[in-house]
């Protein structure tokens, strides 16, 4: 079978309800800390991705069982020392940064060495963001050119609390160090820029000595010993990330009008919301609710009648990071030029996102001007694409491929977008959500 899809109409304008699938990064969490749990925990909804499924896989390697049954995920923890593994384990994070970041936390007391590898794509991305901050606990690590995968770590059986400055707004640093910090004798201090807190918010539940106090621009985060976690029972919710291709499809079409139901609003993961209402579009929360510290709600979205352009204030960064692709594919359709600035850690992602980004819009035909960390998009609201458009050798960045086919169903013309199969990293089901918007 094909590896790639072809698209040569646009979609009609539709009044649909949907639901997408199981947040990725509560999955990954989620699959982390059970594994730490005394006793059996459960999830339903949990995301059958490539990510998640590498999740599950490098706890098997760590002596901890799961199981799938009717919708719902067990797993057998063994306590928060009760990993179980052979000397030299190799752990292979396939396409996750998530899985492979955070796990070197929880391992940071490895007796022997540990070897982390992944594919193409994330052996390509910067590990040692994360390898200095865990190396001041007391690892020692040994990374291809000081900053790839493959890595190799020892741990220590004697770690230091750290005090910790996470600069970058990187919620996986920040979560990895917090991991590590868990099992250390005495109080870690983390002073965090502004991320998403899904770990916090998951520690707090579980009452996990960890105390936060909440600045305007940072976080102080304050990590004790743990010493027990209980079983986490929990009904994942649906991922904003995800939602977000469908949001800016109903936003670029014409009378269409689209609910999502039950989405994790988590306030650090909507800035695609803020940016686009911000843009003129007409986005709606309606059965707000809370679930184990998450925000959560059923998002209507209509087509708007025009989109504004946005000089986009770097403060929504952080919480539209996953997004920013089919952000620009609005900013292509809105009445002016947009500027997005501060935009380097788009390129710590799948792929060089925001050169990607550029070329997607240049082959529609939209002028932008790059540097390495901003983008100006100058908008047409009024934009056919009439011509053929290949979109290949992009890492196979799930995110990537979404992208292009919100953008061929939205402006036109015929592409060709290969390696369709990126999708199963985050995401496997979009393709079968798209074709229920077209019948």
């Amino acid at each position: 079978m094909a590896n790639s899809i072809i698209i040569e109409d646009k979609i009609k304008e539709y009044r649909k309800k949907i639901t997408v699938s199981g947040d990725k990064s509560l999955s990954i969490r989620w699959v982390l800390l059970s594994s730490l749990a005394s006793g059996v925990s459960k999830a339903k909804n949990l995301l059958i991705s490539e990510d998640v499924l590498a999740a599950l896989k490098a706890i098997k390697r760590l002596g901890i069982k799961s199981e799938f049954k009717n919708n719902e995920c067990k797993i057998y923890g063994k306590g928060f020392n009760g990993y179980k593994y052979r000397k030299n384990l190799i752990i292979n994070a396939e396409n996750s940064g998530t899985l492979g970041r955070l796990i070197l936390g929880l391992l940071v007391n490895s007796f022997s060495t540990i070897k982390l590898i992944g594919d193409n794509s994330l052996s390509k991305r910067d590990f040692a963001r994360i390898s200095e901050p865990l190396s001041k606990f007391g690892a020692k690590f040994k990374l291809k050119n000081n900053r790839y995968l493959p890595l190799k770590m020892i741990g220590s059986t004697n770690l230091k609390p750290i005090k910790y400055f996470e600069k970058k707004g990187s919620a996986q640093c920040k979560s990895s160090v917090i991991f590590a910090a868990m099992r250390t004798e005495g109080t870690t201090t983390i002073k965090a820029k502004k991320s998403r807190n899904h770990t916090e918010l998951l520690c707090k539940y579980l009452n996990l000595p960890l105390n936060i106090k909440n600045k305007k621009k940072y976080d102080l985060i304050k990590v004790s010993k743990v010493k027990r976690i209980k079983p986490l029972n929990y009904n994942i919710p649906s991922d904003i990330s995800s939602s977000a291709f469908f949001i800016v499809l109903t936003v670029l079409l014409k009378n269409s009008e689209l609910t999502i139901r039950n989405v994790n609003i988590n306030p650090s993961r909507i800035g695609i919301i803020k940016i686009l209402r911000k843009m003129g579009v007409k986005i709606i929360f309606k059965n707000l609710r809370t679930y184990k510290g998450e925000n959560l709600a059923d998002i209507k979205i209509k087509s708007p009648k025009s989109i504004k352009a946005i000089n986009c204030p770097a403060k929504f960064n952080s919480g539209a990071i996953d997004e920013f692709l089919v952000i620009f594919l609005v900013a292509a359709k809105a009445n002016g030029v947009s500027y997005f600035r501060n935009l380097s850690e788009l390129n710590q992602k799948e792929s060089p996102r925001l050169k990607w980004g550029a070329i997607i819009l240049n082959r529609m035909g939209i002028k932008t001007v790059c540097t390495k960390s901003s983008i100006k998009i100058y908008g047409n609201p009024n934009l056919v694409v009439r011509k053929k458009i290949i979109i290949k050798d992009y890492l196979k960045d799930h995110r990537v491929f979404m992208t292009s086919v919100i953008a061929a169903l939205s402006f036109g013309g015929k592409w060709k977008i290969y390696d369709k199969d990126s999708i199963r990293t985050s995401f496997p089901n979009f393709l079968k959500i798209i074709n229920n918007l077209k019948n």
